[in-house]
């Protein structure tokens, strides 16, 4: 099987530092695809390589088996690769209807839309309703509330809608469950499972160890600006996985669930 998302030998310097160090990438059809990585191993750079928001200085981005350049998040889009940041990108004073389509408003059919640029808001209303229903979020009443009297959940309930309706390729999520309470990151852990369940490959970003081994099929294990390994979470120990992205423990030396716990233990117990 060819990946659908690939990253070959990217580098991206920020003057001295190195931010990409010939970092490779690939992401299968279907998967969910968690990365991993201390405090600036370089995790963020490498997503904004993929979708648009930087260029890098060297290396290829390749989707469905073709060669891409983009040049900014935009262009990433059009491809159908949408991306929900940590801070969500979204405007609190506008609607939940207004928000999904920011950027690709719908006009309306005929000399009003062509002419006059008058915006279908029944139209987007409709659509919106429909993916919220899609992805289980009935907790939402009123689809012209404005945002920001939505809980966090449901903040990141409807940027992940936003990208499933949108994002036809991939969907990266970048720590999505970092701000949320135990309640609410359940209910997006659901809906990552219903997008991939959708046939959505997804690239999740995330420091929650418990979370990652939960939902993702293969972890990208990030280091020093490049990938250091690649592991199943039925292949390799939470703590283990904690300690191949803090440097101490090799690759090779990665132990298999249940077997018994090492030194890497404490590097999960001080997290």
């Amino acid at each position: 099987m060819d990946p659908i998302l690939q990253g070959k030998k990217l580098v991206k310097h920020y003057g001295r530092v190195v931010a990409l160090d010939h970092c490779d990438f690939e992401l299968y059809p279907g998967e969910v695809l968690a990365i991993i990585g201390d405090n600036g191993a370089g995790k963020s750079t490498l997503v904004k390589a993929l979708s648009g928001a930087v260029t890098p200085d060297d290396g290829e981005v390749w989707l469905d088996g073709k060669r891409m350049n983009f040049h900014s998040p935009l262009d990433a889009r059009e491809y159908g690769i949408e991306t929900v940041y940590q801070q969500l990108a979204m405007s609190p004073a506008l609607s939940i209807a207004d928000n999904m389509f920011m950027g690709r408003e719908l006009r309306k059919k005929g000399l009003m839309g062509s002419l006059l640029r008058q915006l279908d808001h029944k139209e987007m209303e409709r659509f919106a309703r429909e993916k919220l229903n899609d992805l289980g979020l009935m907790t939402i009443q009123n689809i012209r509330q404005p945002v920001e009297t939505l809980s966090g959940g449901q903040r990141q309930g409807v940027a992940v809608a936003r990208a499933a309706a949108f994002g036809s390729k991939v969907i990266i999520l970048d720590e999505p469950t970092a701000a949320l309470g135990v309640k609410e990151s359940r209910k997006v852990l659901e809906l990552i499972q219903d997008v991939k369940a959708r046939g959505i490959p997804i690239v999740l970003i995330s420091h929650n160890m418990p979370h990652v081994f939960e939902v993702a099929d293969r972890i990208h294990i990030h280091r020093l600006g490049k990938r250091l390994c690649v592991v199943k979470p039925n292949e390799c120990t939470m703590s283990d996985a904690v300690a191949l992205m803090t440097g101490a423990l090799d690759p090779d030396h990665a132990k298999a669930p249940g077997s018994s716990p090492g030194p890497a233990e404490e590097y999960l117990h001080s997290l």
